[in-house]
């Protein structure tokens, strides 16, 4: 039988990746669809879902992200699975979603592979990465992940956008009819690989780096994430001072 909170962790991803791409989707197909306003409310959005399930899943809502965290045993390599899986379904759910609300079918805006836009795509999701490393060396709560990760998003968008649509986030580039592998897909997993494993190796303390060996996080709330196996030791008989006081007593009596 499948526990509730498993079926929450995959809610979790998939609808929040889909509402994610929606509220992208609404805002880059109109009148004010210029990468700035794009990135604004992705940043928006990203810090509002982060409040919303990141104490079931983590909030991660990026399938380069799940997989970068995979690599620093962040996530273990089902949970990433099924992770990137959610990720992918909510976006493609999104876009069908937001077709059949505006009764007309979207055409594909990805292009053709170029190598700018492979670099570009590469710099942006770097600086998610870092963020993203930071957020899982260090664990810090929602509050202080949110605006983070919301910010080091709407940052990424908008360097990437200076040669393409700039999305840094496979599932996202599936939502808006994007999918490129050599570019939206290759671009923001080979930039958020290169910003977490950056970040872990540079930038986090011995302690953390510690941890992230002796231990796969599955990248839950803090109360329900796996930690490292106690080794218990054995029992050590104590002897109270009273017992050891009365021995004395009676050997000075035999005296």
């Amino acid at each position: 039988m499948v526990k509730k909170g498993k079926i929450a962790v995959v809610l979790a991803e998939f609808l929040g990746t889909g509402l994610f791409t929606l509220l992208v989707l609404s805002v880059q197909r109109s009148t004010i669809g210029v990468p700035f306003f794009v990135s604004m409310i992705a940043a928006l959005a990203m810090v509002v879902l982060v409040f919303t399930f990141g104490s079931s899943s983590g909030a991660i809502l990026n399938p380069a992200v799940a997989l970068g965290l995979w690599t620093v045993r962040k996530l273990q390599t089902l949970t990433a699975l099924v992770y990137i899986g959610a990720e992918l379904l909510g976006a493609w759910a999104a876009y069908y979603i937001y077709t059949y609300l505006i009764n007309t079918k979207l055409t594909p805006i990805g292009g053709h592979f170029t190598g700018r836009i492979l670099v570009a795509e590469a710099i942006g999701s770097g600086i998610l990465g870092l963020a993203w490393g930071a957020v899982a060396y260090k664990k810090w709560s929602n509050s202080i992940k949110a605006p983070v990760v919301g910010i080091a998003t709407m940052l990424g968008m908008i360097v990437a956008s200076t040669a393409g649509i700039g999305l840094i986030n496979p599932g996202l580039a599936l939502g808006v009819r994007a999918w490129v592998w050599g570019t939206y897909v290759l671009g923001p997993v080979i930039g958020v690989l290169v910003g977490v494993n950056l970040f872990g190796q540079l930038f986090a303390t011995d302690k953390e780096l510690a941890a992230a060996k002796s231990e796969a996080v599955s990248m839950l709330s803090p109360s329900v994430a796996k930690s490292a196996p106690i080794v218990k030791s054995s029992p050590v008989k104590k002897t109270s001072k009273s017992s050891t006081s009365k021995k004395t007593t009676r050997k000075t009596t035999k005296k």
